[in-house]
């Protein structure tokens, strides 16, 4: 498994879990929850995150993007116009160009407005962007998406923060099979078992904040779903075993006493 490795963008990613930034008590927590997840990369949240101004907490003092892959994204973003800006914005102070695309619809849901991603996926990389983008878990919306140039494509297991876990496997299995480009599962994750079921299904990866950040401990959390991710992409590599309706002795039936 040493050269299981999982390249975005060109980007080389040791570690298939990546995890967010948000929702810790503080920035020690975060960069604590960090390190136990064994996690390469991190999303940022460029609109809620401070990375710049000196004069409060800086996350950068606690994560070295020499280190560790930062990923600013859109959160909090619901036009394209938003997102654009944002990432631009992002550019501009880090000289980031891989980025995560998330176009909200509306605030109770926080599902992905497909029409105005889509929209955004186009503008960012003609702009020379590398994008990998937050959407719904439909199959033909996950496509069109590739073809526009994502770098990556990364459909909700259920809504943000939710913990529900992944609620149409179907739906995240024909997006695998079907993309040429990196699938991370994204949103709604709830404990480790269900990064374990993404990874045997054949993602890429999993994202996960709320499920980490929110815990009782947070810092074990993050430990937990390392193994997870690690386990079910061992599983899955090893190939399960066929499924019967009927038993099948586990013992030979030759030679019984």
């Amino acid at each position: 498994m040493s050269k299981d490795i999982l390249y975005i963008a060109n980007k080389k990613l040791k570690s298939r879990l990546i995890v967010g930034t948000g929702k810790y008590k503080n920035f020690s927590e975060t960069a604590k929850a960090v390190q136990a997840s064994g996690a390469d990369m991190v999303t940022v949240a460029v609109r809620r995150v401070n990375i710049t101004n000196k004069k409060k907490p800086i996350l950068t003092d606690y994560l070295s993007p020499k280190k560790i892959i930062f990923l600013p994204n859109t959160a909090g973003c619901f036009s394209s116009e938003e997102a654009l800006r944002t990432l631009r914005l992002a550019r501009e102070m880090g000289g980031w160009k891989l980025v995560k695309l998330e176009v909200l619809g509306d605030k109770k849901t926080l599902f992905p407005n497909m029409i105005e991603t889509i929209k955004s996926t186009k503008v960012l990389v003609k702009e020379g962007f590398k994008v990998m983008v937050y959407c719904t878990d439909d199959p033909l919306l996950a496509r069109k998406l590739e073809d526009v140039g994502a770098s990556a494509i990364m459909p909700l297991a259920s809504p943000i923060g939710s913990g529900l876990g992944i609620q149409n496997k179907t739906n995240i299995s024909i997006i695998i099979k079907q993309s040429k480009v990196p699938v991370i599962v994204d949103a709604g994750i709830g404990t480790a078992s269900d990064a374990t079921i993404a990874m045997e299904l054949g993602c890429d990866g999993v994202l996960i904040n709320s499920a980490i950040a929110n815990s009782k401990k947070p810092i074990l959390m993050a430990r937990a779903f390392k193994d997870a991710v690690i386990s079910g992409r061992n599983s899955f590599i090893a190939g399960r075993m066929k499924k019967n309706f009927f038993a099948s002795p586990s013992s030979p039936e030759e030679g019984l006493i």
